[in-house]
């Protein structure tokens, strides 16, 4: 008599997808990962100023928070410093990532980790360094715009350019040299190479890593709240500020667009980094 064995199909190593209790479990992960999310936003519709009850739904908070000049001229500030240090932090990055992947000089390798320091300790040791570093030089406090912002944009710049530095540079570590090579064998110059071959190459990397170090001066708190004064607020710090007096409709609405701008730069930062990998 002949038996038929049945066959056991069991899921590979790295079939996730096929797994059920893990795809419970990563449901369950991100629920609890997003609800206080979720429930800031949901509440900044609430029609109730004490915000604990839901009373009914309103938009009239939004309408309040930006008619709120003290809000807006935070937000104002958090945009400028953002925008200034992304800047800046951009053109540093690229430099820097350039000069690493085409040059070999003494204590490279040195230098490469010491990019890692601003990214891997912690922000508030960064911004006590921060405070005591302007103490100790005797900043001088501006009130001519943007010199009034220039302590934060400096302690932004700092923790921010070592990103664009890292994404830039791992890029470029993909760029074939013979085609510099053959380029420069032509009659190219470096101003040439670095326009039609270098530049189009790394520009996905590039934009990528200037929305990031953009989203990582917006929503900066810790070190932001060492080195601001009380003129020089962002929109974080002021969040904070309200907060301690109580959570209002309005903070959750403050916070609902601060939210959405990040989330937008994040999906723009996804699909750019996706485009870099389909060009590979």
């Amino acid at each position: 008599m002949i038996t038929k064995k049945k066959l056991i199909t069991r899921n590979g190593p790295l079939e996730y997808a096929k797994i059920k209790w893990l795809k419970y479990l990563a449901i369950l992960f991100f629920i609890i990962l997003y609800a206080p999310i979720i429930n800031l936003i949901i509440f900044s519709f609430n029609d109730s100023k004490l915000n604990i009850v839901w009373r009914g739904f309103t938009v009239k908070y939004y309408f309040k928070a930006l008619h709120n000049e003290t809000l807006i001229l935070s937000f104002f500030n958090s945009l400028s410093i953002a925008f200034i240090s992304t800047i800046i932090s951009t053109l540093i990055g690229l430099s820097a990532a350039i000069c690493l992947w085409k040059f070999n000089f003494r204590l490279k390798t040195y230098y490469e980790l010491s990019l890692l320091v601003p990214i891997i300790i912690p922000e508030i040791c960064m911004g006590v360094a921060m405070l005591i570093f302007f103490n100790s030089v005797n900043w001088p406090t501006f009130t001519i715009w943007p010199l009034n912002l220039s302590e934060i944009i400096i302690a932004h710049i700092s923790f921010s350019f070592p990103f664009v530095v890292i994404i830039i540079r791992a890029r470029l570590g993909n760029l074939n040299k013979v085609l510099i090579e053959a380029s420069k064998d032509l009659g190219a110059t470096e101003w040439i190479v670095f326009k039609y071959i270098t530049f189009p190459f790394i520009k996905p990397a590039l934009i990528a890593s200037s929305l990031l170090a953009f989203i990582l001066s917006l929503d900066d708190f810790i070190i932001t709240f060492f080195t601001s004064g009380p003129n020089n607020i962002t929109l974080p710090v002021k969040i904070y500020s309200m907060v301690r007096f109580g959570v209002s409709p309005e903070i959750n609405a403050a916070s609902t667009i601060l939210i959405i701008i990040v989330i937008i730069s994040t999906i723009l930062i996804v699909k750019l980094l996706n485009y870099e990998k389909d060009l590979k």
